[in-house]
């Protein structure tokens, strides 16, 4: 385990430079959890060059080989990834890399889908605009930490109309009928107020000026910082862009470790931040 030093040289740092060298520097298994939304495949190519989608996989892994190198045994990696259709079909590459990184030994625990609530509306000759996107959860191991209370949400007006009048099936263990071994006693719910979640988080698209070209909305972070974390645990996101996972890490209270490569998103992310504490005082 790295010595408390070593931690406390990466912690509330946002550094310039290329992630994969950055990465090199950082000791082993010191971050709790890694929350990013790399470049996309071809997207962004004012702004980042761009990746072909065949050449996406062999340039993600050995970003992923140091990524699994300063992760915490029982910490979370979680992916904001999205296809892109080449030559009017979609391209593989977000499986091709899933099963690559299976191989490299992350265990793919979920796929959680952020569904843009706020997304427009448009068209192709063949399809319809995507309004979802990838945050795959990647794991070490099958024992990692997790706070599902931290991110339960009211029950909603659909459990008074769901529990008003219960059937005999629902005063039991109704066992699913597909034999998967899974069941659910529906009275159980009747005093609660709050619920868990599913695994498809409803929120809108970043709509404020960031002058970044691929900002995404706090809460998306903030969402899994909340469901992997604790207080003063390290969140890391080597893809930083305009900074919006170190805030939502500090707002949290946890620490934060950004990596950005361009020089203008740097300087971005640094004044994000400093205006967040500036808010505190």
């Amino acid at each position: 385990m790295p010595s408390e030093t070593q931690e406390s040289e990466w912690r509330n740092r946002i550094v310039q430079g290329d992630c994969l060298s950055a990465l090199k520097g950082m000791p082993p298994n010191s971050v709790d959890l890694i929350v990013t939304s790399p470049p996309y495949a071809d997207s962004r190519k004012s702004t980042y060059g761009g990746i072909h989608p065949d050449k996406y996989v062999e340039w993600f892994l050995p970003i992923a080989a140091e990524l699994r190198r300063v992760l915490k045994p029982e910490g979370s990696f979680v992916l904001n990834i999205k296809e892109k259709a080449v030559n009017g079909e979609r391209h593989t590459y977000v499986i091709e890399l899933i099963l690559e990184l299976k191989k490299q030994g992350w265990l793919w625990t979920e796929e959680y889908l952020w569904h843009k609530k706020n997304c427009a509306p448009g068209k192709w000759p063949n399809r319809f605009r995507d309004s979802w996107e990838r945050c795959l959860h990647f794991n070490k191991q099958k024992a990692f930490a997790m706070y599902q209370e931290a991110v339960m949400v009211p029950m909603g007006d659909w459990a008074k109309k769901r529990l008003q009048n219960l059937s005999e099936t629902d005063k039991i263990r109704d066992t699913s009928k597909a034999g998967s071994g899974f069941g659910k006693n529906v009275s159980n719910w009747l005093e609660r107020d709050m619920a868990y979640p599913t695994n498809v988080l409803h929120l809108a698209t970043e709509c404020a000026n960031k002058n970044h070209s691929a900002a995404y909305p706090e809460d998306l972070p903030a969402w899994f910082i909340k469901l992997f974390t604790q207080p003063g645990d390290l969140v890391l996101d080597p893809f930083l862009g305009s900074g919006t996972t170190c805030v939502a890490a500090k707002k949290l209270g946890r620490d934060y470790l950004g990596i950005e490569i361009k020089e203008e998103y740097f300087q971005l992310a640094q004044a994000q931040v400093s205006q967040h504490f500036s808010s505190q005082k």
